[in-house]
């Protein structure tokens, strides 16, 4: 009888001990799961809107595997800094190709009031920090102040093509 109880609280000490190691190994990632070319969290898109956003991307992708991804959070948390979680979150998705590294990420979140675009090394050889800042400051975000995000986003992505070409 004592050798029985014995190997039941073995049994139970290691169930235990490898739910606890399972726990921590699952431990939820900072960035939401990637649903598609256009990851509008904060729903500040239509459904055709979406629709026509990832058309473009899409085509644009299979002409050139240039890959933009679009993302809109309600929240950067545990970040400060959106460039830099625009820049992790690409990293971390696997925008474009590992070997150009050749990805474009658009972040955009609504409630904080800012928007980032992150490049792959291999983009920021043709999209310079500068370009960038451009399309954001003198393209998208004149649309945002007006509400259209939308129109912003399309504006944005079109000149980014233009001058990625």
């Amino acid at each position: 009888m004592k050798t029985a109880f014995k190997i039941v609280v073995l049994l139970v000490t290691f169930v235990f001990i490898s739910c606890k190691g399972n726990a921590q190994e699952t431990k939820k990632s900072t960035f939401p799961e990637s649903i598609g070319i256009i990851n509008d969290y904060s729903e500040i898109l239509t459904e055709l809107q979406r629709n026509e956003l990832t058309k473009t991307l899409y085509d644009y992708n299979i002409k050139t595997t240039r890959q933009i991804v679009v993302i809109t959070v309600d929240s950067i948390n545990p970040y400060t800094k959106i460039q830099k979680y625009a820049t992790d979150l690409g990293n971390h998705w696997g925008v474009g190709t590992a070997e150009k590294n050749n990805g474009l990420t658009i972040v955009v979140c609504t409630p904080c009031r800012e928007m980032a675009i992150a490049t792959g090394t291999g983009t920021e050889l043709v999209l310079t920090n500068e370009i960038c800042a451009t399309v954001l400051e003198k393209t998208i975000l004149p649309e945002f102040k007006k509400g259209d995000f939308y129109s912003g986003i399309k504006k944005g992505i079109t000149e980014l093509i233009d001058k990625w070409e």
